[in-house]
């Protein structure tokens, strides 16, 4: 268990200053733990509490509850608890706590312990108990514990301090330790001081000086032994704590002297010093001097100026008054010497004559007189800018006038256009100045200008300018994706001027039609962004307008570029039917695209040539044809734009091989001739109908060229088709005794109803079903009809020979 020694409230003692304090409690035996069993007598002492004897009474409490109230001052206790007493309405004592412990030891110790105290600590165990004991300070073992297990402490001081604990060792058991007590030494008493009366003293009268400490109240038996000093001399010591002295007369200018006291008991010896001090003494006060900081006769208005007034002889304390002429400023009291001072921040309007006086009650004092001109700094000036009209431009003539409201003479001004001096004025007599100026268009900006009087110059605010100029002529400029401008591209059309004051509209022209505006507000130009179509091609331009007249840019043309479309092929041949040695002629031509395109011919997507079209429209290819041409034919178009590629168009190039006999060719070539009688006979009869229709004759005008002339076979890819003639393909001998299995006339359109009375327009031979090419044998074309169908292969001579 921790107990801690309680620290009392200090009591009055003889010879030292008093005040009303509380009871104190004493004890016996003298220690705040005991054994269960034991007692402990209490006795509530008083401390300069004066009751009547006949109403004196005495009350306990344990904690906050009244244990008894009797007459008596004494009490016996055996249970633990913290006990205060009370006198006859006097303030509760400080508690005392108490614990009866049922432990085999106990450490016990005085309820305090005070500066040279002879202290004793008990380590006690309980009756036929018998154990080996060692005292332990701050857990570290200590030596000199007594036959009576007890430890001694001559002359308490501060290395005392500290946790004390016994600990107990049984032969036959084991060890035991006790409680712990905390000891806190205390001071016996303050430091004194001394004290004079009256204060301040008059030179030639007696001074009571008093040196004031206290002791507790459980100390008020110690008798105080005291001192009193003067410039390191004794002047009087002795139990007496009061001291009359006698204070001469000031002569000259010798500083007045020291005193100090002491207080230090008889035994054990403490001792205590006073702080040193000089007696105050009222001396009238002498002519004061007054300063002021900064020095000199010319002052700034706004600084800080302090005036200091100070009397060289004078007790305190001293009043000092501050005037401008005999204006009084303001006043302060000094306490003690030094002197006193006064601060003003400066106006232009404290300029004049300063002075102060200086007052213990003897009698004012005034200073010399000190004069103080204060000067004004230049205030911020205001500047104006005047132009002839509302919106400044070039050529206008611009007066910039500066001036300070307030400002000291003489005042320089100088001008500024963006942190660049334009030029300086003096005003000798202070007001402001003028400053012409012929406006240019670098002459938009910000403008300033300063005042100074030589206590720093002061800059305006920035006024702003801006100087209207004209918009130049615009250059545009076109921003394509790419070198060549093509269909689909979003091209940019840039316009911008190099001079002009925004904001500016800008407006964007196509062969001079409006194609949209745009502003812009900053400067810098603006941008109109154009899809573009074939129909783009042509002159643009821009116009820039800043409300002082549009300005036309120059034209700039631009050439769409139109992607080739995809090409249609046409064949050629000289004959209705194709034959090696025949030359083919390949047209190829994209019906769209801008010039010029490069053609390309291909055989089975093998390259056979390419040709050039500068100005447009399409190219052609003649081919020689052997027996391996035959097969599919395609052509490509490419302006540079990415090629296209046409459909594909077959070619069947007929000829003779060696397996095949005279009596073939004969009958091939007899019926051949059948077909062309049969083919006659039909026209004729058709023509015949026509007349009786009121159809046209063949000798219509009408007719085409290239309808009069069969002999032009000529092969389409079928879904561009441009005119009909008539087509001879897949003749295989090889697939049977059928050459022509149908023969038929096919409709043509309105374009060329005015050749329907020419000869048959189309001659198409489907091969027998039997035949590998039935499969892809064409659907029959609508509005066609049968004129023969079947045309076999007479039977020749094996001798006749075979068609070379």
């Amino acid at each position: 268990m921790l107990l801690w020694v309680s620290v009392l409230v200090l009591g009055p003692v003889s010879g030292q200053f008093a005040a009303a304090s509380k009871p104190v409690i004493s004890l016996h035996p003298p220690w705040t733990i005991i054994f269960k069993g034991e007692a402990v007598t209490l006795t509530c002492h008083e401390s300069h509490f004066h009751a009547a004897e006949d109403k004196k009474w005495y009350r306990w409490y344990v904690g906050t509850e009244i244990l008894r109230e009797i007459p008596g001052n004494t009490i016996q206790v055996r249970d633990s608890g913290e006990y205060r007493c009370q006198i006859h309405n006097s303030p509760l004592s400080d508690g005392v706590s108490l614990t009866f412990s049922s432990a085999k030891l106990i450490l016990q110790a005085p309820p305090s312990v005070f500066e040279g105290d002879s202290v004793t600590l008990m380590c006690q165990t309980k009756r036929n108990i018998t154990l080996t004991r060692t005292l332990y300070k701050n857990n570290k073992a200590l030596m000199g514990l007594d036959k009576n297990f007890s430890f001694h402490i001559k002359h308490a001081s501060l290395k005392d301090n500290g946790e004390y604990r016994c600990t107990g060792f049984e032969a036959t058991c084991c060890s035991v330790s006790s409680n712990t007590i905390k000891i806190q030494v205390q001071e016996l008493f303050p430091r004194p001081v001394l004290r004079a009366h009256p204060s301040p003293a008059t030179p030639g009268y007696p001074v009571s000086l008093t040196c004031e400490t206290q002791l507790p109240p459980q100390k008020s038996d110690v008798q105080l032994q005291f001192g009193f000093f003067r410039d390191g001399q004794c002047l009087v010591s002795g139990s007496e704590n009061l001291l009359k002295i006698s204070i001469p007369s000031i002569t000259g200018s010798k500083d007045p002297p020291y005193y100090w006291c002491e207080a230090w008991t008889v035994t054990p010896s403490v001792h205590k010093e006073s702080q040193k001090f000089q007696i105050s003494l009222q001396i009238p006060v002498s002519r004061p001097v007054l300063t002021i900081s900064p020095p000199g006769a010319r002052a700034v208005e706004g600084h800080m100026v302090t005036f200091h007034c100070q009397a060289q002889r004078g007790s305190p304390r001293i009043q000092y008054q501050f005037y401008r002429g005999d204006v009084p400023l303001g006043s302060s009291s000094a306490p003690s010497a030094g002197g006193a001072s006064f601060s003003l921040t400066l106006t232009a309007e404290h300029s004049g004559t300063y002075s102060c006086t200086a007052d213990n009650g003897f009698g004012p004092q005034r200073s010399d007189a000190k004069s103080l001109s204060v000067t004004v700094p230049a205030s911020r000036p205001v500047l104006t800018l005047r132009t002839p009209r509302t919106r400044a431009m070039v050529g206008d003539m611009m007066e910039l006038h500066c001036e300070a409201q307030r400002g000291s003479p003489p005042i320089l001004y100088r001008f500024y256009h963006e942190n660049v001096i334009l030029g300086s004025s003096s005003a000798p007599s202070g007001g402001g100045v003028s400053f012409s100026l012929s406006l240019t268009a670098e002459h938009s900006g910000n403008y300033a200008c300063e005042a100074d009087n030589r206590l720093g110059a002061q800059r305006s605010e920035a006024a702003s300018l801006s100087v209207t100029v004209p918009a130049s002529r615009p250059v545009l400029t076109l921003k394509a994706p790419r070198t060549r401008a093509a269909v689909g591209d979003v091209m940019e059309l840039r316009c911008e001027v190099q001079r002009g004051s925004p904001p500016i509209l800008y407006q964007f022209y196509h062969k001079n039609v409006i194609l949209g505006s745009d502003s812009d507000p900053s400067g810098g130009g603006a941008s109109f962004n154009l899809s573009l179509t074939a129909e783009h091609s042509g002159n643009y331009s821009c116009e820039a307008d800043n409300g002082l007249g549009p300005q036309r840019s120059k034209a700039v043309p631009l050439s769409v570029t139109v992607p080739a479309s995809r090409p249609v092929l046409t064949l050629r041949a000289p004959g209705a039917q194709a034959f090696p040695g025949d030359t083919v002629e390949l047209r190829c031509e994209a019906q769209s695209g801008s010039p010029p395109i490069l053609y390309w011919f291909y055989h089975e997507d093998v390259t056979l040539g390419s040709s050039s079209a500068p100005s447009g429209g399409g190219a052609s290819f003649n081919l020689s044809l052997t027996a391996e041409h035959s097969g599919n034919y395609s052509c490509e178009a490419d302006n540079g734009l990415g090629p296209q590629r046409s459909e594909a168009v077959p070619l069947s190039v007929s000829g003779l091989t060696g397996s095949k006999s005279g009596p073939i060719a004969t009958g091939v070539a007899g019926g051949l001739l059948s077909v062309v009688g049969l083919v006659v006979v039909a026209l004729l009869l058709y023509c015949r109908l026509l007349r009786r229709a009121g159809g046209r004759t063949t000798s219509d005008p009408s007719r085409s060229p290239s309808d009069a002339d069969p002999q032009e076979p000529t092969y389409y890819n079928v879904p561009g088709w441009v005119e009909l003639q008539p087509v001879y393909s897949n003749v295989n001998p090889k697939g049977g005794d059928v050459v022509y299995s149908e023969v038929r006339t096919i409709q043509q359109g309105n374009r060329r109803a005015a050749a329907s009375n020419s000869a048959l327009r189309l001659l198409r031979t489907y091969l027998p079903s039997h035949s590998p090419a039935a499969s892809q044998r064409p659907s029959r074309p609508q509005g066609s009809s049968v004129i023969y169908s079947q045309v076999k292969v007479a039977s020749l001579p094996a001798s006749t020979a075979p068609r070379s």
